[in-house]
């Protein structure tokens, strides 16, 4: 039987009430992490199972050769953790002439995903790398059924990638991409996954996998070596805030694009957004005019926070430096606006929560779909295009280097007020995160909407100048609103989940136990227990 999905009509999903949760865009991998807590773990060996689930059941929105970034409340302190990889050593401006390259072996830099996947368990985990991993294996070897979501995806992706070196052999079976419903194994990843856990990780960045990685890098001309691979290393960086009257938005620091969720709320504390309603005219405005000034400063200052020499997170988060950003907003026009002026001051999510009170925000990716379409023969490894990220402008923060972070993408979310947590949250979805992240974050926190309602609201995505795409749902009178006001409204497709994200979110409830939502842009699953 051929399974035919056509979302064309509206569905609601409630949220899940439990004092285990988990939430991820993906069922099986909901019910790996799931699994894991029933077997004893707590919500660290939840995500790392998640993860790992996610890299064989979605792979089109990570992998094993991904990125990750993660937050988490420990029960009594907040953690931040950059995984995020550095460029080859050999990489410089002279490398890209023409610019820098999305796909194939020049836009690959090295994967952190393994290594924070290590660092969690052994710092938080209860159970061990081979357990945790175990379902994940189980996915790669045995095989799952493609869910309908990602199947779109990975037909648009094969036709991107297809001839991009080991892509095919992997993800193109029978010489094309697996339909919905169809069985899809990937035994080299299985492999890799043992591989993982028998040495936790170390055949990854130093042993027998490095080793093939770096051959089909220099056998398909790329630059990356051993010796990079074994270079990588991951940071305990903490948390960067922004309060908004009595809580706060906690985000990682540079080199990943959360700073601008924090430097929009930081505007709108000082605009009259309390006033009105979620879904009202003057908040939507409110919100894109500040989104507008935050990603102005966002692509002209963050890179790796090694290399923010002249303009830093201090100096973009002052408190007088977001005033005066916000008093360039007009209730009564969309405006074009460029970079300020601050002086240097003194980026596939998933969220699980535990009984004890433990909860993590937990992103990893591959950037552009499949990212860069280099699937390392044997291993499953497809390895990330994150190099796409820098820039060659001479003088720019961000422009690349051997060595160095590229501007990041994707970003955990938390919520905490009163040092307590409230809410661990993400958003899948590339450029819309931040902006996704403000819009998540007003809708529970400010209009105390449930988790499950925010995420199945109405999205907006700002492009370039006054362009702003919108969903359908948001509605004509609002669409139209917001095009008198001088906004270029771009009305998406309804399919377009990559364009307005996926958000899993987990908030804790007054008296125990948690409120987990997920988004219906996705093939995803909040459940609990």
């Amino acid at each position: 039987m051929r399974l035919r999905h056509d979302p064309v009509y509206p569905s609601r999903r409630s949220p899940v009430l439990a004092e285990n949760v988990v939430a991820t865009s993906q069922p099986l991998a909901t019910q790996a992490g799931l699994t894991i807590m029933q077997q004893g773990g707590n919500a660290v060996d939840a995500a790392i199972a998640t993860a790992a689930a996610l890299t064989i059941v979605e792979p089109t929105g990570n992998g094993l050769g991904s990125d990750a970034f993660c937050i988490l409340w420990d029960g009594v302190k907040l953690h931040g953790l950059n995984a995020s990889g550095r460029a080859p050593a050999a990489w410089s401006p002279e490398r890209f002439p023409d610019g820098m390259v999305q796909y194939g072996w020049d836009s690959v830099t090295v994967p952190g995903a393994v290594s924070a996947w290590v660092e969690l368990s052994e710092k938080f985990g209860k159970l061990g790398l081979a357990t945790v991993l175990a379902p994940a294996i189980r996915y790669a070897e045995d095989g799952f059924i493609v869910s309908p979501v990602i199947a779109r995806l990975w037909a648009k992706g094969a036709e991107i990638l297809g001839n991009q070196p080991g892509f095919a052999e992997t993800f193109m079976p029978n010489g094309r991409a697996p339909k919905a419903g169809e069985r899809f194994r990937n035994p080299g990843a299985a492999r890799t996954l043992r591989l993982i856990a028998e040495t936790k990780g170390r055949a990854f960045y130093e042993g027998e996998l490095a080793e093939e990685i770096a051959a089909f890098a220099k056998a398909n001309g790329g630059a990356m070596t051993t010796e990079d691979l074994a270079a990588h290393t991951l940071d305990w960086c903490g948390t960067v805030s922004q309060s908004f009257d009595d809580m706060e938005l906690h985000e990682i620091p540079p080199n990943g694009q959360g700073i601008a969720a924090l430097m929009a709320l930081g505007m709108l504390h000082h605009t009259d957004i309390r006033d009105d309603g979620p879904d009202d005219l003057a908040a939507i405005h409110l919100q894109i005019e500040a989104v507008k000034l935050a990603y102005a400063d966002l692509h002209a200052f963050v890179a790796d926070r090694d290399h923010m020499t002249e303009v830093d997170e201090t100096a973009l988060l002052d408190p007088d430096y977001l005033k005066s950003r916000a008093a360039l907003i007009s209730a009564d026009k969309a405006q074009d606006f460029g970079p300020g002026a601050p002086k240097r001051g003194g980026t596939v999510l998933m969220s699980t929560a535990d009984a004890d009170g433990m909860m993590v925000s937990f992103i990893q990716s591959n950037y552009a779909g499949f990212g860069s379409g280099v699937v390392v023969p044997g291993t499953g490894i497809s390895m990330q295009n994150r190099g796409f990220g820098f820039t060659t402008e001479k003088g720019h923060q961000n422009q690349v280097a051997g060595g160095k972070r590229p501007f990041h993408t994707i970003i955990p979310g938390f919520a905490m007020k009163n040092g307590a947590p409230l809410m661990a949250f993400g958003m899948m979805g590339g450029p819309i995160q931040a902006m996704g992240h403000l819009q998540l974050l007003l809708r529970t926190q400010l209009w105390e909407q449930d988790v499950q309602v925010a995420a199945d609201a109405p999205r907006w995505r700002t492009i370039e100048g006054l362009d702003v795409a919108c969903e359908a749902s948001m509605g004509e009178t609002l669409l139209n609103g917001l095009r008198k006001l001088g906004h270029r409204i771009v009305v998406e497709a309804p399919d377009n989940a990559f364009g307005f994200g996926g958000a899993q979110l987990i908030a804790r409830l007054p008296e125990g136990g948690y409120m987990a939502g997920s988004d219906p842009r996705k093939d995803g699953q909040a459940a609990g227990f």
